[in-house]
Order: structure tokens, then C-alpha cells, then sequence
């Protein structure tokens, strides 16, 4: 999901009101103000999430025997649980309290590659390691499975 508004993060303690950004003014209205709305932190929490306790962007909920877990970043949200009611429910409730977008299946988070499948989920960097070759026009180099000869014998490190 995609947060359609700024500040996400975060917990008010008080109402905020902000004027209308430069090129973006209401010609109706315009000298109303923007209110900001509550973060979507505050509505987990007031859903019965529970905020982890060393990332405190990480978001849980158990339903029953059902589980679904919540990563909140900036503006962007993943999600998944162990049932399709409850990953519904929480796509329903959320469009109702904030303008989001679905972005549909998670392939790309915070500069990692995800890959969904029967197998399982893969976290990845295939991208960025072309990216980074092509960049120091690498991209014709022979791949290797282990960037180093595997039979050699370490010796230790007398000096410590």
C-alpha cells in the first residue's frame, strides 16, 4: 500500500493544521488550511495491533490462530498474515480511514528485490548488483558462484 498524503509517521498529540503547499491552492478555497490527518501508527494501535518492541515501525496482530503483520516506511506499507479475511479486513479498513493505493504484489521494498512463490519468499539484490557492475562497466564479467577460490588454507593470524 501507498499512503496518498505526507507525514505518515508518527503520533500527534494535538490537532495540526497546515496551509495549502504553493501551486496547489484551492481556486474554490483558498484560504482554507489542510488538516493533518492521524498517522497510520495512532490507527493501528487504537485497531489492537501491537508495535514491536525494537522496531518500532513493525506492527502485530492476532486474530483467533491468525497472525498479520504490518511494516510501516514513510509512505509505503507491507503487509501479509496468515489469513486472506484478516489481510482483507485490514485493506478495508484502512482505505476507509486513509487515501491509499494498493500497489499489488510486493517485488520491491526499500531498494530490495522480494520474489514470491510456492517455494517461499526471496530477498534479494540482483538489481542493484547489475546496476553497480554496469556502473563500473563490469557487466561482461563472468559470474562465480563464490567470489573467491574455495579450496585455499587459511592460515591464523599469528599477530592477533
Amino acid at each position: 500500500m501507498d499512503v496518498k498524503y505526507a507525514f505518515p509517521n508518527g503520533f500527534k498529540e494535538e490537532e495540526v493544521y497546515v496551509r495549502q503547499p504553493p501551486g496547489f491552492e484551492s481556486a474554490r478555497f483558498p484560504d482554507r488550511v489542510y488538516k493533518l490527518r492521524k498517522a497510520p501508527y495512532e490507527f493501528l494501535l487504537k485497531s489492537g495491533f501491537v508495535m514491536g518492541s525494537i522496531d518500532k515501525t513493525l506492527f502485530l496482530l492476532s486474530r483467533g490462530g491468525d497472525t498479520l503483520i504490518v511494516q510501516i516506511y514513510v509512505d509505503d506499507i507491507i503487509f501479509g498474515g496468515s489469513s486472506h479475511a484478516l489481510v482483507s479486513s485490514f485493506v478495508e479498513q484502512m482505505s476507509r480511514e486513509f487515501e491509499m493505493s494498493l500497489m499489488g504484489e510486493l517485488q520491491f521494498f526499500i531498494g530490495l528485490q522480494i520474489k514470491q512463490g510456492p517455494e517461499g519468499t526471496f530477498v534479494h539484490q540482483a538489481k542493484y548488483t547489475r546496476d553497480i557492475l554496469k556502473k563500473f562497466e563490469m557487466g561482461d564479467s563472468k559470474p562465480m558462484t563464490t567470489p573467491m577460490i574455495t579450496n585455499t588454507a587459511l592460515d591464523a593470524d599469528e599477530d592477533g
